[in-house]
């Protein structure tokens, strides 16, 4: 199979695009650079993982008084015209005193914390230099099925990856901007995700 579709003919591209408003399968597609990006739809896993960890962060950074989490928000690198180009994470986190501003529709500029739950195949490592350009502080990029995790951290000029803390024998990818640390853990030979605290509080997850 392709790996993409290029669509030419202008009436059939906004006739299918137009079909998907309706049906309601255009909550995850994006444009990237004028071009309009129409990803498969995750399935119950990737959901799943964007659930659980959405209620860990809810309860970290909501009820914690941090800031704001959001599933699938449109992120944009302009105020206007923002439809010809924005990406769609699969969770946003944007703390208080935020330098990404709210216009509404979609967030202009970088949010503090993203999510990206990466499927096989799929494009999640493109979307990296985007993320970079707008500032993103910290993204974590867990693998659907591997459970693998990155978690990258803007220096200045780009995202780069993290490496590894060592907390109570183990090694964790420790946040700088939220108080949680991550690692992959196996769990009756699956491959999940562990989540801890790092403020002090209670606080232990595995999703």
């Amino acid at each position: 199979m392709p790996r993409g579709l290029l669509i030419r003919d202008s009436e059939l591209r906004d006739s299918l695009i137009e079909q998907r408003k309706k049906t309601g399968t255009d909550l995850y597609d994006e444009v990237w650079d004028g071009m309009y990006v129409m990803p498969s739809m995750p399935n119950l896993d990737h959901q799943q993982i964007v659930d659980d960890l959405g209620d860990v962060l809810s309860e970290v950074v909501k009820k914690g008084g941090l800031g704001k989490k959001y599933p699938g928000v449109n992120v944009s690198d302009r105020r206007k015209h923002w439809k010809d180009n924005y990406r769609v994470p699969d969770i946003v986190v944007v703390l208080n005193n935020s330098k990404a501003v709210n216009c509404g529709t979609h967030l202009f500029g970088g949010p503090d914390f993203l999510v990206e739950v990466e499927s096989p195949g799929d494009d999640t490592e493109e979307k990296v230099p985007f993320y970079s350009k707008i500032g993103v502080r910290e993204l974590l990029i867990i693998h659907r099925d591997k459970r693998s995790l990155q978690l990258l951290r803007h220096d200045g000029e780009e995202l780069i990856l993290v490496r590894p803390t060592a907390l109570e024998g183990k090694e964790w990818l420790v946040s700088e901007v939220l108080p949680l640390a991550f690692r992959r853990t196996v769990v009756k030979s699956v491959p999940r995700t562990r989540v801890r605290r790092t403020d002090g509080q209670p606080g232990q997850w595995t999703v």
